[in-house]
C-alpha cells in the first residue's frame, strides 16, 4: 500500500536530485530518506529510481507517481485544512430538526448565540413532531432533534436508550378557554370540569397524552377539531369552538386573543429534549449546538 508519508519523500527527492539533499528538505536523516524509497518501491513493484553519476533520477514508474503525487498530496493537504477549520468550529454544519413550538421559542436564541461564537457553522432547520423527527435522526437526515415526551409508560421511557438525550426543560401545559367562558376567571379547574366541553387537540402525541389524562379524569374528551398548528389552535378556541390544553411554551410565541389560559389539575408535564446519535454528539458543531440550545433553555 502507497503512504502519504512515501509519496512526500519521493517529490522531495525528485525536486532535489539526492537522498541527501531530500533530507535537507525534509529535516530528516539520508538513512530514513532510503529507507522509504525502499518501502515506496516494494509497495510500488517496479524500480523509482536509478542513480546517475551523483544524482538519483526517476524511472518512467517513478515520473508517473511523482505526477499523481503532486494532486493527491494537494488533496489530503486541503481535506487537512477543512477538517482542521470543523473541529476548530471556523467551519461545519448541522441539520436540526425540531417541533413547531421548539422552533419558534428555544431555537431562535439558540442560533443567535451560536453564530455569534462561531460565524462559520452553519445551520439548517426542518420542523417535524416527534416521533417523526426522532426517525429522520436515526436515519441520518438530521444531526440534532428537538423532541418531547410525556412521563408514564415504561415503554416511552426506553425509546431513545440509543441516544444521547440532553434535557433541555419541563414544560407545563395549561388550560385555553374562551373568554367568555364560566371557567375564565378561574384560577384553577380540574381536568373534569371541563368534561362536557367541545376540545381541540393538537399533534397526535399531544392528542393521545389529553386522550389519556381525561380518561384517568373519568371522561372520553369530545374532540371536534385536531391540528398541529398551535396558532390555529388558539384561534378556534378564542372563537368559542372549544377548549384546549396546550403546553407553555407554545403560548409564548402567540398572543391568545380571544382566548384565556389557566392552570389545570393534575398538572402534566412534558419533557424538552435534545437528541443526537453517540458519534455525532462528538463532532465539535453538533456539541456547541447542543450546548447553546441547552443555553437557551435555561434563560
Amino acid at each position: 500500500m502507497i503512504e502519504a508519508r512515501h509519496l512526500r519523500v519521493l517529490r522531495a527527492v525528485a525536486t532535489t536530485g539526492s537522498f541527501s539533499a531530500a533530507a535537507r528538505t525534509l529535516g530528516c536523516t539520508q538513512p530514513a530518506v532510503s529507507q522509504q524509497m525502499k518501502a515506496l518501491e516494494t509497495s510500488a513493484g517496479t524500480p523509482l529510481l536509478i542513480r546517475a553519476g551523483r544524482e538519483m533520477r526517476l524511472t518512467q514508474a517513478g515520473e508517473v507517481l511523482v505526477r499523481h503525487a503532486s494532486g493527491i498530496l494537494a488533496g489530503l493537504t486541503a481535506a487537512e485544512e477543512e477538517i482542521a477549520a470543523i473541529a476548530g468550529l471556523r467551519a461545519g454544519r448541522v441539520r436540526l430538526v425540531s417541533f413547531p413550538s421548539g422552533s419558534s421559542t428555544l431555537v431562535p436564541t439558540a442560533l443567535a448565540a451560536l453564530r455569534a461564537a462561531h460565524p462559520g457553522t452553519q445551520v439548517s432547520l426542518v420542523d417535524a413532531e416527534p416521533p417523526r423527527s426522532v426517525e429522520m435522526l436515526r436515519e441520518g437526515d438530521c444531526d440534532i432533534a428537538l423532541a418531547f415526551r410525556y412521563g408514564g409508560a415504561a415503554e416511552r421511557e426506553a425509546e431513545w436508550d440509543d441516544l444521547i438525550v440532553r434535557p433541555l426543560l419541563s414544560d407545563r401545559l395549561v388550560g385555553l378557554v374562551p373568554e367568555g367562558h364560566r371557567l375564565a376567571g378561574a384560577g384553577a379547574v380540574a381536568i373534569g370540569d371541563l368534561a362536557d366541553d367541545p376540545w381541540i387537540a393538537g399533534c397526535p402525541r399531544c392528542r393521545r397524552q389529553l386522550v389519556e389524562v381525561c380518561e384517568e379524569a373519568g371522561f372520553t374528551p369530545r374532540i371536534d377539531f385536531a391540528t398541529d398548528d398551535y396558532p390555529a389552535v388558539i384561534g378556534l378556541v378564542g372563537a368559542g369552538l372549544g377548549v384546549a390544553v396546550l403546553p407553555e411554551l407554545a403560548l409564548e410565541s402567540v398572543r391568545p386573543k380571544g382566548a384565556r389560559a389557566i392552570t389545570v389539575d393534575p398538572p402534566v408535564v412534558r419533557e424538552i429534549v435534545a437528541l443526537t446519535l453517540p458519534d455525532l454528539s462528538q463532532v465539535p458543531a453538533v456539541a456547541a449546538t447542543l450546548d447553546q440550545l441547552a443555553l437557551a433553555a435555561s434563560r
